[in-house]
C-alpha cells in the first residue's frame, strides 16, 4: 500500500472515530476511562480487515425476526467467541458492535460508515435504545475491529425485519 493511501485511510479512520465518539448512543454502563489513542502504526494496522476468530458470532439477544415493536426500542446485542473492546483498541480478536438500519452490510475492506443507517457502539455497548419511524425496518449487526473495519469473514448477525406500530 502506498504512503498516500495509508495516510488517507488513517485520516478517514480518525475522522470516523471522532464522529463515532460524538454521535454514539448512551452506553448501558459508562466506561470508567476513555481508551488511549492508538499509535499511528497501530491505527494503520487496524484499518485492515482482521481475521475473524473461528466460531465467533454476533446476534440480537432478544429481538426476533418478524417482531412487532414500539419506538423507542431497546435493542440488546450478543457476542460470543470474540472480545468486546472500545473503538481505538487495536487488539487481535476484539471489536465492537455496529447496527445497520435499513441498509446493506458495508464493504468488508473499509471502515464502517457513521450515519443514520450505520450506528456505531464504540464504547463497547451491549444495548441501545433506538428511535424508528412507524413501518417496516431491517436491522443487522456487524462487528468491527478497533478502527471500525469489519472482520474477515464478516461477523454479522442475520438480517431481521421488525414492524414499528
Amino acid at each position: 500500500m502506498n504512503h498516500t493511501r495509508s495516510l488517507s485511510l488513517l485520516l478517514s479512520a480518525t475522522v470516523l472515530l471522532a464522529a463515532c465518539k460524538k454521535e454514539e448512543a448512551a452506553p448501558a454502563a459508562a466506561p470508567t476511562a476513555e481508551p488511549a489513542a492508538a499509535a499511528p502504526e497501530a491505527a494503520a494496522e487496524g484499518l485492515k480487515s482482521s481475521p475473524a476468530p473461528e466460531g465467533a458470532k454476533v446476534s440480537f439477544a432478544e429481538l426476533k425476526d418478524g417482531a412487532t415493536v414500539s419506538s423507542p426500542l431497546l435493542v440488546k446485542f450478543a457476542v460470543e467467541g470474540i472480545a468486546l473492546a472500545p473503538a481505538g483498541a487495536v487488539e487481535p480478536a476484539s471489536g465492537h458492535h455496529h447496527l445497520v438500519i435499513d441498509a446493506e452490510l458495508p464493504p468488508p475492506d473499509a471502515p464502517i460508515p457513521a450515519n443514520a443507517n450505520y450506528v456505531h457502539f464504540g464504547k463497547a455497548q451491549t444495548e441501545a435504545t433506538i428511535e424508528l419511524t412507524p413501518g417496516t425496518h431491517t436491522l443487522q449487526l456487524v462487528y468491527g475491529n478497533g478502527m471500525h473495519v469489519p472482520f474477515n469473514p464478516p461477523l454479522a448477525s442475520d438480517k431481521i425485519t421488525v414492524t414499528v406500530k
